[in-house]
C-alpha cells in the first residue's frame, strides 16, 4: 500500500488545482441548496398558515413536473388496476 506522500504525487499540480476547484464548487452549491431548502420550508409554512394542506401542495408540485401524457397513461393504468381489485 502506498504511503500518503506517494499518493499525493499521483495528482499533478493541474489535477490538484482542478480537484480543489471542483470541491469548492460543490461546497458552494451545497450552501445554495441549504438556502433554497430553508426558503421552501418557509413557503410551505406560510401555505400551512393560510390553511393549505402542504402534503397536497407537494403532490401538486410533483405532478406538475411530470409529462402530461405520461401522467395520464399512469393514471389510466392505476384506474384499471384499482377497478380489477374492486377498489373503484
Amino acid at each position: 500500500m502506498a504511503d500518503d506522500a506517494s499518493s499525493i504525487d499521483v495528482l499533478n499540480g493541474a489535477a490538484q488545482t482542478q480537484l480543489k476547484t471542483i470541491i469548492e464548487r460543490i461546497e458552494r452549491l451545497e450552501e445554495d441548496k441549504a438556502g433554497v431548502m430553508a426558503d421552501l420550508k418557509e413557503v410551505y409554512a406560510e401555505a400551512k398558515g393560510n390553511g393549505f394542506d402542504t402534503k397536497i401542495l407537494r403532490k401538486v408540485v410533483r405532478i406538475r413536473k411530470q409529462d402530461r401524457a405520461k401522467r395520464q397513461e399512469e393514471e389510466a393504468i392505476l384506474d384499471l388496476y384499482l377497478s380489477a381489485v374492486g377498489e373503484i
